[in-house]
């Protein structure tokens, strides 16, 4: 609103007061719900600075940085971003050390922020954002937001988006390299936000395009090993994928490309009735395939598969019964709005004679992690989000689900408080499947600072071993990677 239609409309409405337009924008932030801090807009770069020990001590033998990604820009004066998936991404380097704690954070340089930042508005198409016609776009790359995960390889940090080429980032300054070209064949190719690393290092992607895919393999040292094109049953939408020591297992659920538009998601047709399919490879040879049927479902991430002694394939993964938030409720946090979540941990079950298996359970959870050493190997323990707040679309507990028990070991920051990612950080020396310590943040909405916390993984419901706070309250990002030393 600027000053000539506030003072219109106060005359119009026989106000006995002239406000100022920064009244009227002051009023109106405070009358946003509180958790949308969670959404808010960081203004630049974020210099190191120490984080301020709040409780506990910090375990002995834990040391290395806890890298994060998420988007951190979304509105401009002149126009702005309508989907939270859209905004720009935001580096955070969370250190830990004998000397304590430090957080800096650092945005990607993207083309698409330069080009955004010079129009004076978000004119870059993105995954639900229309963007305008005054963007230049030679290829995926020059929309990558680079805004969802992290891949440490080869002396890198790779900040990876969904539809193209990762973005290079020095791990030390945050300082952006430039576009990750494997090699000058695969340059703009896709690369999804979510690979999955086996214990020896070696990474698995997959790059979609419509009804075909590229496999990724890549060395640990980060060069290509090989790469490879599939064809897919359906055009599905996929945001991860999972593995096992010798599978590929790609679910495809019924939210389908069938048409060219933008923003992306607008392209996308839910089709129930034509249920979810399971789609297994084999690693050696990716010609050999099975094809499984579930009920429909939709889901963002999947956790770690494995094999079991009779050939059965089991993961876990985080369900709902509708794309509703990532079709409208995405959209909507970034006007205020809470809507519904209802996502919850489920187990699938790949059955040697076709058979497929789907066992809902009544845990309310989100970014399903493991230990990384049994990364496609038999495991029991899930770590997750987890505990919901009425009213709010953030969840803000976490926790430990162990699928042998069926009981949950969970920890709940309480209603001030929105979780992110935790991450598994072996003890040195302990080989157990607990054997070290869980890694996160959390923002709290009342102190109006984001917090990093330690726990034990075998008891997490014991609350952190070590809490820090930052001077800064930074928008709620998506997944994040570890480095030791």
């Amino acid at each position: 609103m600027d000053r000539r239609a506030f003072l219109t409309a106060a005359a119009a409405a026989g106000l006995a007061q002239v406000v100022t337009p920064e009244q009227v924008f002051a009023r109106a932030a405070a009358s946003q719900p509180a958790w949308s801090l969670a959404v808010a807009d960081v203004a630049g770069d974020i210099p190191r600075q120490p984080l301020r020990r709040i409780h506990g001590r910090p375990p002995a033998g834990l040391a290395g940085t806890l890298y994060r990604n998420g988007p951190a820009r979304f509105r401009r004066p002149g126009g702005d971003a309508t989907h939270w998936f859209d905004g720009d991404g935001l580096v955070r380097a969370f250190r830990i050390g004998e000397q304590g704690a430090s957080l800096e954070a650092r945005f990607v340089d993207t083309f698409k922020r330069r080009q955004d930042t010079a129009a004076g508005a978000v004119i870059t198409p993105g995954f639900g954002t229309l963007g305008s016609d005054r963007a230049v776009i030679g290829s995926a790359d020059d929309t990558n937001a680079a805004n969802t995960a992290l891949l440490p390889i080869g002396g890198e940090l790779l900040a990876l988006w969904e539809a193209g080429s990762p973005y290079a980032v020095d791990p030390r300054t945050l300082e952006t390299r430039g576009l990750k070209t494997f090699s000058p064949d695969l340059a703009h190719m896709p690369f999804l936000a979510h690979p999955r690393i086996e214990p020896n290092g070696r990474v698995w992607n997959l790059g979609l395009a419509g009804r075909r895919a590229i496999v990724w393999t890549l060395e640990p040292s980060g060069a290509v090993e090989r790469t490879a094109l599939i064809d897919l049953p359906r055009a599905s939408y996929m945001h991860d994928f999972t593995a096992t020591d010798r599978h590929l297992i790609l679910v495809l659920q019924p939210l389908i490309q069938d048409r060219m538009t933008l923003p992306f998601v607008d392209a996308l047709s839910w089709r129930p009735e034509e249920g979810t399919q399971v789609l297994v490879l084999d690693k050696d040879d990716l010609s050999k395939r099975r094809l499984y049927d579930l009920p429909a479902f939709f889901c963002f991430h999947l956790g770690d598969a494995w094999s079991e002694a009779d050939g059965t394939l089991r993961f876990d993964a985080c369900l709902d019964s509708t794309p509703q938030f990532a079709v409208h409720g995405a959209r909507d946090l970034l006007v205020g709005k809470a809507g519904r979540n209802g996502v919850s941990l489920a187990m699938i079950a790949l059955h040697p004679d076709g058979r497929a298996e789907l066992n809902r359970t009544p845990l309310t959870a989100e970014f399903p992690r493991a230990d990384p050493r049994r990364a496609g190997l038999a495991r029991s323990k899930t770590i997750i989000n987890t505990v919901r707040t009425e009213g709010r679309p953030l969840l803000r507990g976490v926790g430990v689900s162990d699928w042998r028990t069926g009981k949950a070991d969970l920890f709940d920051y309480g209603p001030d408080q929105c979780a992110e990612e935790l991450l598994f950080v072996a003890r040195p020396g302990d080989d157990s499947e607990l054997g070290g310590w869980l890694i996160g943040t959390s923002l709290n909405l009342k102190a109006r600072a984001t917090e990093l916390h330690v726990f034990d993984a075998a008891h997490v419901a014991d609350g952190p071993l070590c809490s820090w706070r930052a001077e800064v309250g930074l928008p709620v990002g998506f997944h994040g990677a570890w480095m030791g030393g």
